[in-house]
């Protein structure tokens, strides 16, 4: 009995050693076994247009789109992209999010973000899980010249999240701040 135990615990043991390192590493699926997320918030007076819109939106192939129709009549100007989306989509979605008149204020930190979404006009995060951006740190954003690896790593620099937030005419501790 005592054996079977030993037996069963160093089993247990070896199996939690394999499986640690590969939830530790995740590293990004391709976008063709993986597609990409695309989730947005239009205002009410595209509700007509939604066939035509999901269209444009899903040119950039490989993604699958969601459309919703936001209740007033202008949707937050808030982005976020995951962290495994390509340079090229993440671009193509901040241009279609100025198109649709909503624009780009702010970013969302990518730890509250899957890896493999984004949203447009999303009013689902609270304001101390994003950061306001300037029109010129969007211009850089959409630099044709940035592989993806630069354009999340400045994404991120732009996504920073202060460990204290002003609450109560208090500074207090951010309740979603991410560790880095």
């Amino acid at each position: 009995m005592l054996q079977k135990s030993a037996i069963l615990s160093v089993t247990l043991l070896l199996m939690t050693l394999m499986v640690q390192p590969a939830l530790a590493e995740e590293d990004c699926l391709s976008i063709s076994h993986k597609p990409v997320k695309l989730e947005a918030w239009l205002s009410k007076r595209y509700e007509k247009y939604l066939t035509s819109i999901r269209k444009d939106l899903s040119g950039m192939g490989n993604t699958k789109v969601g459309l919703f129709v936001y209740p007033a009549e202008n949707p937050s100007r808030v982005v976020a992209i995951g962290r495994c989306v390509p340079a090229y989509i993440a671009q193509y979605i901040l241009i279609k999010a100025g198109e649709y008149k909503l624009g780009t204020t702010h970013l969302v930190h990518q730890g509250f973000v899957s890896s493999h979404w984004t949203g447009i006009g999303t009013s689902l995060f609270s304001e101390n899980s994003m950061n306001t951006i300037t029109p010129e740190q969007l211009a850089a954003l959409m630099d044709d010249s940035l592989d993806t690896e630069s354009f999340h790593e400045m994404y991120r620099a732009l996504t920073h999240q202060p460990e204290k937030v002003p609450a109560f005419g208090l500074m207090l501790d951010n309740p979603k701040y991410m560790t880095p």
